[in-house]
């Protein structure tokens, strides 16, 4: 069995769907807008490739910093260290609460 170091290893549960959710997400998912300082999760959608953040994010919340074309730019906390993500809106949730 050969190894592989690419980007998606070790994420055979991570990037799989539910039943229900199978397929291409709504268009709604796609034309979600933001406002600065607003908090999103990261939840990678595996049906859409493009503007798919590193799976490592994959559950994290960040704070959106502005935005780049079609994506998004949110801050993370990475253990002590603050990480900029780009990723586009399929992959990003807003949280209800702050």
């Amino acid at each position: 069995m050969a190894k592989h170091n690419g980007i998606k290893k070790r994420t055979r549960y991570k990037l799989q769907k539910t039943l229900r959710t199978r397929g291409m997400p709504n268009v709604t998912k796609c034309i979600q807008h933001f406002e600065e300082g607003q908090k999103v999760h990261i939840v990678l959608d595996s049906s859409v490739q493009k503007g798919q953040p590193h799976p490592r994010f994959h559950g994290k919340t960040g704070t959106i910093v502005g935005q780049r074309g079609r994506a998004w730019l949110l801050q993370i906390k990475d253990g002590k260290a603050t990480k900029t993500v780009i990723a586009r809106p399929q992959h990003l949730t807003a949280q209800k609460y702050n």
